[in-house]
């Protein structure tokens, strides 16, 4: 019979995860016993502690409303959500079962944002608000890549098999380093955007773009009502 992990353990998991690499913030938390979890996991631990601190800085050099970082940590939702991430991220490499998606949900219910635990983030990420992000399972994104609110980084189209199945290749975004993403902006497919590159709000794209470019929507046209 296969055991599937209750939300109980995996609430247990993640308190854990918390109380280890946020110890000034929160009560030590033992992990769940009855979770039965990898050796390399527990080695790699520090690992993600490294990159999900990194994402708190992130959000403190990209947000001057942050007033220190205790609040990022306990109050965006940038925080939760790559804590939940990074170690599911972890444990899809290392093959768990049901587990990883089974993190990134509880992480999109709580913060609205969406990300599979089989995509690839660097270093240094920062969500602004994040409400309505979603991340395709075969998205790679380099270091120091800023994405705002209702971004969806998604696939244009399947590719089926023989017997009708969608094919499970690469279909997703790669955002080079320090590229920024303005809000409800979508990149479809497995199109490239250069390193340094900003993409403006708003925009639907599908294409490749060069490093260094700057990819805006057309200026909308203003009219000045008369209402006499």
């Amino acid at each position: 019979m296969i055991q599937v992990p209750t939300i109980e353990e995996l609430k247990q998991l993640m308190a854990h995860m918390r109380a280890v690499v946020f110890p000034d913030y929160f009560p030590k938390a033992d992990a769940p016993r009855s979770l039965a979890l990898p050796d390399e996991f527990w080695t790699r631990v520090p690992e993600i502690s490294r990159l999900v601190h990194t994402d708190v800085d992130a959000v403190l050099h990209n947000d001057p409303a942050v007033t220190d970082r205790g609040e990022v940590i306990l109050s965006y939702p940038l925080t939760q959500t790559m804590l939940h991430f990074r170690t599911a991220h972890v444990l899809y490499q290392l093959g768990v079962p049901y587990v990883p998606r089974m993190l990134t949900e509880l992480a999109h219910a709580r913060t609205g944002i969406d990300i599979h635990p089989a995509a690839t983030i660097g270093d240094y990420f920062c969500i602004d608000h994040g409400t309505g992000v979603v991340i395709g399972e075969t998205t790679i994104i380099g270091s120091h890549v800023v994405l705002y609110q209702g971004v969806t980084l998604g696939a244009k189209n399947f590719e089926y098999d023989d017997e009708g199945r969608p094919m499970d290749i690469p279909r997703h975004p790669i955002l080079e380093d320090h590229v920024t993403v303005y809000s409800n902006t979508s990149i479809l497919g497995r199109v490239r955007i250069g390193h340094d590159t900003i993409i403006g709000g708003n925009v639907w794209l599908t294409t490749d773009v060069p490093a260094n470019s700057l990819v805006l929507q057309s200026t909308p046209e203003i009219r000045i009502k008369n209402k006499s």
